[in-house]
């Protein structure tokens, strides 16, 4: 439901915007009912040239937000991959650690045993 919400606000004020852009621009006699045919001219100029440079935006945007993903995800990897390699050398140095410390163990009661 918020994704749609914001769809929707996101409709208006682009509606909003363009439409406060182009009255601005475009008409200039306040004292008619009607709009003069310059006046829509310059109107349905104004909609279409505005609509195809936010077209435009979108699509390099979307363009250019693929490419972040793509090198977010190997970024994402190499880190995974980096941590991976790491905790696998932890567990071996935590091996030989365990497997280091029976034989000191069997060294020391040895020693004992040759010294009563």
């Amino acid at each position: 439901m918020d994704y749609e919400l914001r769809n929707i606000k996101d409709f208006l004020q682009l509606y909003n915007k363009i439409t406060d852009m182009c009255f601005n621009s475009c008409v200039d006699n306040l004292f008619g009912r009607d709009l003069s045919r310059e006046e829509i001219s310059c109107a349905d100029n104004c909609v279409l040239k505005f609509t195809n440079v936010n077209q435009r935006l979108l699509k390099v945007y979307v363009d250019v937000q693929s490419d972040i993903n793509q090198r977010r995800m190997a970024e994402v990897e190499t880190q995974q991959a980096k941590m991976l390699a790491e905790a696998q050398q932890q567990q071996q140095q935590q091996q030989a650690t365990v497997q280091a410390t029976p034989e000191v163990a069997t060294a020391s009661i040895s020693t004992e045993s040759t010294a009563a």
